[in-house]
């Protein structure tokens, strides 16, 4: 699911370039439903603060199934982004950070993919709060 899941967001990258926002959302609201059986306002309604409990506690998810989530909220952010959207965008940051520190805290497995995003992640959110000062 892990592969999948990057060839999905290379596509939806490809299209946020592009300029194709609307398709790019379709896209991803789309992957929610195929990777997680659940559409993406159900898990952008769940508070940063208690996304690994509500999710691992209450629905039976799993560490990979937090991966695959912290990977469509970055592309989330991603979209906002490239949208203008820059309050919603940092929301997507920072839940997408948590919740990739959180598989890299409990994962036995090294991943420099992860490791990249949570470096470009936390360089953005970082731009960000000095944007705003």
């Amino acid at each position: 699911m892990i592969e999948m899941l990057g060839d999905l967001l290379r596509a939806i990258f490809g299209l946020i370039t592009k300029g194709d926002l609307e398709l790019a959302g379709k896209e991803l609201n789309e992957a929610y439903l195929t990777l997680l059986r659940k559409d993406a306002g159900f898990f952008q309604q769940i508070p940063a603060d208690k996304l690994t409990t509500t999710l691992l506690a209450d629905h039976h998810y799993t560490h990979s199934h937090l991966e695959i989530l912290a990977g469509l909220f970055y592309a989330e952010a991603r979209l906002r982004e490239a949208a203008g959207n820059t309050a919603g965008s940092r929301e997507f940051y920072e839940k997408s950070l948590k919740l990739f520190m959180f598989t890299l805290d409990h994962d036995r497995t090294y991943s420099p993919e992860r490791q990249e995003k949570i470096e470009w992640i936390r360089k953005r959110l970082s731009e960000s709060r000095n944007m705003q000062t």
